[in-house]
């Protein structure tokens, strides 16, 4: 797998989630932006664990990525969050990203790995970044393909 282009394809992915009335849309990246344009959803640190199968033939990911909201106020920030965060629905980044997996017996991401996984969120709180402090979450994805 070429990781560059499984993080794109993941940012790309979550481009379609239905932000609420009045709020920006979702801006994203398949990297580590320098700055971000709150609401902001990136890929950052991921691990590798090669050789999941003999040959080469499979290795598994772990992708943490984020989300960052901007805070006119930190309730409504929260409360934007938290429609991000939900398991299903137009809002949800985990639905919108593993409708990138393709239909069944389809390789995921339009073939750049065999199959993805949006685990779990984690890591609800403050973030700085770039010495600016947004309510944000992580995700933890899960990515299968060829070594």
């Amino acid at each position: 797998m070429r990781m560059s282009a499984v993080r794109e394809a993941i940012a790309d992915a979550a481009r379609v989630v239905v932000m609420p009335a009045g709020t920006g849309a979702l801006t994203s990246s398949g990297y580590v932006p320098d700055s971000v344009t709150a609401p902001h959803f990136f890929c950052a640190e991921y691990s590798t664990d090669y050789d999941k199968a003999m040959g080469r033939a499979l290795d598994e990911v772990e992708l943490t990525c984020r989300v960052l909201v901007g805070r006119a106020d930190d309730k409504s920030a929260q409360i934007i969050l938290d429609g991000l965060l939900d398991g299903s629905g137009p809002s949800s980044l985990k639905q919108a990203i593993e409708a990138a997996r393709g239909a069944p017996g389809d390789y995921a991401l339009g073939g750049l790995a065999h199959d993805l996984h949006v685990m779990r969120m984690q890591g609800y709180r403050w973030y700085e970044h770039q010495g600016t402090q947004y309510v944000g979450a992580e995700f933890v994805i899960k990515i299968i393909g060829e070594g």
